[in-house]
């Protein structure tokens, strides 16, 4: 059975459609198609404090897109989360009608506890050591979510409102830093972040990863991921497009999102970081495939 999932950021608007399976090895994840537009939500709505007339009519036309491919695929199972500009958007209700009387899809604004809880879903895809500990980190357009997994389960979490569109649009204060920084070092004061490993998503990390000439399943070191930092910081807007071959959307952002994820290791003194190439639109697809699995038993034992 395939699904379908969505995840409408800050910065983008993604389409999965996968195949999930599982085996002794535990689940594992089969991407059929991944596509993604480039919808920049934030924009106006860290700007204005709403989804801009224009952007709600390209969300529109980008779900209507997604609902025909879905189709096209043979997805009978969807879902369509929204992220941080839709949790701030006022007019997110009026542009959720609007999508869906135009696509039929709907839009299902999430919290970013229910952000971070989908996209931790992903763990047992991973083949990561259960009994170890692990610092999830996700940057997004909007926010970062940051949790601290311990046997599997969730000890600490936050959701911080710093994310790479809204600091390309200067509407971070130093104080929001200065909050994400003691809650970090609070960790590591705790003795909680001792020989852990951190796991970063988005993609954003996934181009440093690249970057990087790791292989996949390699853990790149915070000094490597610095050191690429540095390189893409010292570039200008044009250089990364031109040399790098980065998209202008990914080119004015990844510089801010090299600063949360090594102000993040650094705070805590973790100095290696796993890159699954794993995220919000796979915990999706994972959520609905056991929510479709415990459906199809609670059938049987009838």
């Amino acid at each position: 059975m395939r699904f379908g999932a969505i995840d409408i950021g800050s910065n983008a608007v993604r389409l999965l459609i996968a195949n999930v399976s599982e085996s002794e090895f535990g689940l594992s994840i089969e991407k059929t198609a991944l596509i993604r537009v480039p919808v920049r939500l934030g924009s106006s709505v860290f700007d204005e404090g709403i989804v801009s007339t224009s952007m709600a009519k390209k969300l529109a036309k980008t779900m209507k897109a997604y609902r025909y491919l879905m189709d096209v695929y043979g997805v009978k199972t969807y879902r369509a989360c929204a992220t941080s500009a839709m949790r701030e958007a006022e007019n997110s209700i009026e542009v959720r009608k609007r999508v869906k009387d135009f696509s039929k899809v709907n839009i299902e604004i999430i919290s970013g506890q229910e952000e971070a809880k989908l996209i931790l879903a992903t763990f047992k895809s991973q083949r990561l050591d259960p009994t170890r500990s692990y610092l999830y980190v996700d940057v997004g357009g909007g926010s970062t979510e940051i949790t601290l997994l311990k046997n599997e389960k969730r000890i600490r979490s936050r959701s911080f409102k710093i994310g790479t569109v809204r600091l390309l649009k200067k509407k971070v204060k130093a104080s929001l830093w200065d909050d994400m920084r003691e809650w970090l070092t609070d960790l590591r004061k705790d003795g909680l972040t001792d020989e852990i490993t951190a796991v970063g998503t988005g993609g954003n990390i996934n181009r440093y990863f690249k970057m990087s000439g790791l292989k996949y399943g390699e853990l790149m070191h915070l000094e490597q991921l610095e050191a690429l930092y540095q390189e893409v910081q010292s570039m200008t807007l044009k250089e990364r497009i031109i040399k790098m071959r980065m998209r202008q959307d990914r080119a004015d952002v990844i510089v801010h999102a090299g600063k949360i994820y090594t102000t993040v290791l650094q705070t805590t003194g973790v100095n290696r970081i796993s890159v699954p190439q794993l995220g919000l639109s796979d915990g999706i697809a994972l959520d609905l495939y056991r929510k479709h699995e415990a459906a199809k038993s609670a059938k049987t034992s009838v």
